[in-house]
């Protein structure tokens, strides 16, 4: 294992943070007039800086060092995901997005006010916000165990402490001054950095296996590393689990997340905001391809010596933590220079998903909750509710890094799955929200009353079905795109059983 950092690896880290505070500078100087400015940047930004925002904003450390994972380990079937999302997208785009844009909407929970009232709005809103706590408190968690061992070469609590202050300081720089318009900039840098880093970590693997492209292939044919259909009930990624739970997830994802939708919401227009959430899937799964490549070369450069000239035993091990194939390639083979550029690529992938939580998380919590609260007892102006605002974000970053924290004790002196709950948490509250938008749209039932009840049972529902609760008792494994058809049935069926009192 490399001893530590060396000063081509210092250098590199060192002009990325020069450019992340120099570029959060910059972006602090763009003007914010009233709240609409700060959430959804006055409905100015890009069809394309949106894109790549929405792009950014669904990668995550998890996503950088996972996706070599599951290709190394398995296939490629996990693309399967990304064109179950470009359906969702496309629904996302042609049924939702209009609707957003009809009542100029800054959160995607106003719809609900609009259908059910301002109870329902508050409900799903705190919904949000306790299940975008969890989750990404643990990805904000995972990303810094990473940035850990590559820095630090350990994960001792005041080190991964530590990564933690460095990706929420750099997540605050650009979330507290600009509001959501620094953000989808910075998303710009931080998406061409780990794309760049990821495409050098292809080409030094392909270029260090010896070989031609046509033996890598047929290799990687020969043992079944290329298969895109799984055609099976029991797969992950069967095509019937990508038709039915997993489109439902990327459907919640992309346009019931505030933290995903916001980007969307914040173009002039439904024309422009369709055309952002459409590239952003184009734009999407080349780079999921790229990655789940990276993990192919990595299984050719390990599996076989013949290729690569490896001849020591692949560990996936650090200090008793089990780590993926990539983080332990980067621990352990990655040569001076590579090392730096990989660790700003997941730093990358880390702060774009932790300045865009900031920012959607602030949002829900002023314009759905504080907002409305304030102007029944008083009257104030757009000011009161900017510096909300940014309170609000420095208030979710102290929250978040507690949660990162919590997440470290929790795995290390417990036998509790905290961390596989946290980051599914979200995807339990999606269920909820989708029983309750389904019926909103597509139904004339359903009250503020049912509202609760459904995003209730839809939780509950897929919390129940997890192995470690009644899974555990009974026996019965359902796998997790199951889980989230089930909460979603069970939460529409609630929101069938009332009338509509609007």
């Amino acid at each position: 294992m490399h001893s530590a950092f060396s000063n081509t690896d210092w250098l590199v880290f060192s002009t990325y943070f020069l450019v992340l505070a120099l570029t959060s500078v910059l972006f602090s100087r763009i003007k914010i007039h009233n709240s609409r400015d700060y959430f959804v940047g006055g409905n100015t930004v890009p069809m394309f800086a949106a894109a790549m925002s929405v792009l950014a904003t669904s990668q995550s450390a998890a996503t950088f060092l996972g996706g070599p994972e599951y290709s190394y380990s398995k296939d490629l079937t996990f693309l399967g995901f990304y064109a179950s999302a470009f359906l969702a997208v496309w629904f996302v785009a042609k049924v939702l997005i209009p609707k957003f844009y009809a009542i100029n909407a800054v959160t995607v929970y106003e719809l609900l006010e609009k259908r059910y009232g301002n109870r329902a709005k508050k409900q799903a809103g705190v919904m949000f916000l306790v299940g975008r706590l969890f989750a990404s408190g643990a990805r904000l968690y995972i990303g810094a165990l990473a940035i850990s061992m590559i820095l630090f070469l350990d994960i001792s609590a005041p080190h991964v402490a530590l990564s933690i202050v460095i990706l929420m300081l750099g997540a605050l720089a650009y979330a507290y001054f600009g509001g959501v318009k620094s953000i989808i900039f910075s998303d710009i840098i931080q998406a061409v950095t780990y794309i760049g880093a990821g495409v050098a970590v292809l080409v030094y693997l392909y270029v260090s296996l010896n070989t031609d492209f046509g033996t890598v292939v047929n290799t990687l044919q020969a043992d079944e590393k290329l298969k895109l259909i799984d055609t099976s009930f029991s797969g992950g990624f069967s095509i019937w689990a990508l038709l039915g739970g997993w489109l439902l997830l990327n459907i919640a994802a992309y346009g019931l997340d505030q933290d995903m939708t916001q980007r969307a919401l914040s173009c002039k227009n439904a024309k422009e905001a369709q055309k952002s959430l459409m590239m952003s899937i184009y734009l999407t799964i080349p780079v999921a391809f790229l990655f789940l490549c990276i993990g192919l070369l990595l299984y050719l450069f390990y599996h076989h010596p013949e290729l690569s000239g490896m001849n020591r035993e692949v560990v996936q091990k650090f200090e008793g933590e089990k780590i993926t194939i990539f983080m332990s390639y980067i621990l352990h083979e990655m040569p001076e220079g590579m090392r730096g550029l990989v660790t700003v690529g997941a730093v990358a992938a880390a702060l774009s998903s932790s300045n865009s939580v900031l920012g959607a998380m602030s949002s829900v919590a002023v314009e759905d909750l504080y907002k409305p609260w304030k102007l029944k007892k008083t009257q104030v102006d757009e000011h009161h509710f900017v510096k909300a605002g940014r309170m609000a974000v420095l208030f979710f970053a102290v929250l978040l890094s507690l949660m990162a924290m919590l997440s470290y004790y929790w795995q290390r002196y417990t036998d509790l799955p905290l961390l596989s709950f946290a980051l599914g948490v979200m995807a339990f509250a999606y269920t909820g929200l989708l029983g309750v938008y389904g019926a909103a749209i597509f139904t004339q039932r359903g009250n503020s009353t049912t509202v609760t009840l459904a995003l209730l049972g839809g939780f509950i529902t897929v919390l129940l079905l997890q192995p470690y609760v009644l899974g555990g008792m009974t026996g019965v494994k359902l796998g997790f795109a199951w889980q989230i058809v089930a909460g979603t049935v069970a939460a529409f069926g609630i929101m069938m059983m009332g009338k509509n009192r609007i």
